[in-house]
């Protein structure tokens, strides 16, 4: 059961109008949102930051950028993230192929070099300690622009909130984000956990 419960999309019209952008992106509006909106203010920040980081500024096509939140939120233990994560990954076009051997990206043949040290990045940076060091800057430089960078940087950090929002909050995952997780992460153990 959730700490706080979900309040309905209608309750703050601000929000709401915001939060169509993730009907492009899940298919449905989160219900970490609906609870962030007891306090609107937070729910409307979080939205416009969401859709500042996941804008396509560079190279990280926005397939990159939701493998790069399941990194970042397979190494935190968030099974609502990293369920929403995939499902996004999926929605943006990611490759069959990467969907479905996401647990294997630093040797599978389907990721290259620059998408493995983007990976390799999140996994480090959503560490404790932080795992991020001068080797792994110099792979990043060898395949990516600073912007890019920042890019990545900023899913991992959005990400950082958002897992120890919906773990911390124990939100109640949706049927699409459960069919994803089970289609590409439940051969590997994926499961709802407390998010039921």
């Amino acid at each position: 059961m959730p700490l706080v419960t979900p309040l309905s999309a209608d309750h703050d019209l601000e929000t709401k109008e915001l939060a169509k952008f993730f009907n492009e992106t899940l298919g449905f509006c989160p219900n970490s949102v609906l609870t962030m909106q007891r306090r609107p203010a937070i729910s409307k920040a979080f939205i416009n930051l969401n859709k500042a980081v996941m804008a396509n500024e560079g190279r990280v096509t926005s397939a990159l950028k939701r493998m790069i939140a399941w990194v970042s939120s397979n190494a935190t233990g968030c099974r609502y993230c990293q369920a929403h994560a995939i499902r996004a990954a999926e929605r943006y076009g990611a490759e069959q192929e990467q969907l479905d051997n996401i647990w294997e990206y630093k040797t599978h043949p389907a990721f290259n070099e620059a998408e493995r040290a983007a990976l390799d990045f999140s996994l480090a940076a959503s560490q404790v300690p932080n795992a991020v060091d001068e080797t792994l800057k110099k792979r990043l430089y060898e395949h990516w622009n600073e912007g890019e960078i920042v890019e990545m940087l900023g899913v991992i950090s959005l990400f950082g909130y958002l897992n120890r929002w919906n773990d911390s909050m124990g939100t109640s995952i949706e049927d699409g984000a459960v069919e994803s997780g089970e289609q590409y992460l439940g051969k590997h153990g994926w499961e709802k956990g407390k998010h039921v």
